[in-house]
Order: structure tokens, then C-alpha cells, then sequence
């Protein structure tokens, strides 16, 4: 029953993205709000449904963007494999945690989808790429990445309530 919020969460985030965040660009980049939502989500300790969300994210954004479904979806599940090792290991800081995933995360997404693009004969070069893209987009992204962590942070704690309450 717990899984079942991925549904709702992903999607609002992904209507958002498309409808105000790729709206707000620096250069050309944008801020990624379902890769901001699924690292945060696959920070918390308590959440066991994080790969779950992946293959929903990595799902939706190949049905929604238009690259082949393998890139958005070894992406994600990369970023989660990240983000579940990052929080063993750094789990004292976890806005530390937040922005690593948020830096590696975004390099990785656009890595895929710069190769996706590249296999299927785009002329985009890496340069611009990453001067026009993926570097406003990063710091896009670590503008918004402290209200993600606390928003799902807050989701989190609603959706494994802590045991020791009761």
C-alpha cells in the first residue's frame, strides 16, 4: 500500500516539470524535479521502495521525452543505486548526501540522454552541451534540490510513521 504514492508523487512531478520548471531556464538548462524527488526519496533510511520509483520515473520520462526507454531508466536506477550507497555511507550529513546526488545525478541523466541523442544522430556537440545545458541545469538543480530533500523528507515520515510514537 505503501509503493502506491510513487504513482501520484512521480506523476505531479513530472506535469510540473513539463508545465513551470522547463519553463524557468538559465541558457537552456532547466531544473530536473523528478531526478530532485527521487534522489531525496532514496536518501531516507526508513524508505524501502526506491527502486520501485526509478523503474516509475525511468518509465514515465521515456513516454513523456521522447529518448529510447533504456536511457531515463538505467538513469534513474544509476542515480538510485547511488543515492542508497551515498546514504550508507555519508548518512550523518544528509544535505551532503543530497547535493552529491544531486551533482552526480544530473551528470549522469544528461550523460545517457546526451548518448541517446548522439547514437540516434543528433548534431548537438558535447561542448554545448554541457556550457548550455547540463551547467545552468546543475545549478538549477542545487537551488532546489534543499526543498526537495525536505519535502520528501516530510512525505516520508508520513509514509513509514517512526515506530516509536506509537
Amino acid at each position: 500500500m505503501r509503493n502506491l504514492i510513487a504513482f501520484p508523487v512521480l506523476t505531479l512531478a513530472f506535469i510540473l516539470q513539463m508545465s513551470i520548471v522547463r519553463r524557468v531556464t538559465l541558457l537552456s538548462g532547466a531544473a530536473d524535479l523528478p531526478l530532485l524527488l527521487l534522489a531525496a526519496w532514496a536518501l531516507q533510511e526508513e524508505v524501502a521502495s526506491a527502486w520501485l520509483w526509478a523503474l516509475l520515473a525511468g518509465f514515465i520520462s521515456a513516454f513523456v521525452s521522447g529518448l529510447p526507454p533504456l536511457a531515463p531508466l538505467t538513469a534513474y536506477l544509476l542515480i538510485v543505486g547511488l543515492a542508497r550507497l551515498i546514504q550508507r555511507q555519508v548518512w550523518r550529513l544528509p544535505v551532503l548526501a543530497m547535493f552529491t546526488v544531486t551533482l552526480l545525478g544530473t551528470l549522469i541523466l544528461h550523460l545517457f540522454s546526451f548518448l541517446a541523442l548522439q547514437i540516434s544522430g543528433s548534431p548537438i556537440s558535447l561542448g554545448d552541451t554541457l556550457a548550455f545545458i547540463t551547467l545552468p541545469g546543475l545549478f538549477l538543480n542545487f537551488l532546489l534540490a534543499f526543498p526537495a530533500y525536505a519535502a520528501m523528507r516530510d512525505l516520508a515520515t508520513w509514509v513509514y510513521p517512526s515506530e516509536n510514537l506509537l
